[in-house]
């Protein structure tokens, strides 16, 4: 498996990611809240492909996960008691982390964390960070097994989607 940053020709599949992953949560446990046409979708990508945030898992030519890593972090997270107060452009934050439905428990997710760890390093990051929906153990459990702590849950403003409460993760680099 590879884990590198996303090109043009990678949007298709990466929004065919996102549907595949959509449909199975819409299908059982939607833990992180997603919808099919409306988060994520192929715009998200192209989006985060342009900014140069986009990144894949990658085996055997087929993308099975992404990320984004951006500065910016959501505006409800930014007043929280992080361990370290840094400025945005010292931190990187993860977003739209997604695992192919058929690869989820196959090492993907921890793959594109410790990507994540070495991108934030090599550009000088002090920390990453995170939020995840509350009720998205699985995500919960794979943030904290590779070592993010928990920080606080906070309102991002999704409450009208029934997303309401978010837990913050960090991990200082």
């Amino acid at each position: 498996m590879q884990v590198r940053k996303a090109k043009k020709e990678d949007i298709t599949a990466v929004a065919a990611l996102y549907d595949a992953v959509c449909d199975t949560l819409e299908a059982g446990e939607n833990y992180p809240g997603w919808a099919k046409g409306d988060y994520p979708t192929r715009r998200d990508a192209e989006m985060g492909e342009a900014a140069g945030e986009l990144f894949v898992a990658e085996e055997e030519g087929e993308i099975i996960g992404t990320m984004m890593l951006r500065e910016e972090q959501e505006r409800n997270a930014r007043s929280a008691p992080w361990q370290l107060p840094l400025e945005e452009q010292e931190q990187l934050t993860i977003y739209t982390f997604a695992v192919r439905p058929d690869c989820r428990g196959g090492g993907v997710g921890r793959a594109l964390l410790e990507y994540a760890e070495q991108w934030a390093r090599q550009q000088g990051k002090k920390a990453l960070r995170l939020d995840v929906h509350e009720i998205n153990t699985p995500a919960i459990k794979l943030y904290e097994s590779c070592g993010f702590r928990y920080i606080a849950t906070v309102d991002l403003g999704y409450g009208a989607y029934g997303l309401k409460w978010f837990r913050l993760y960090e991990k200082l680099l």
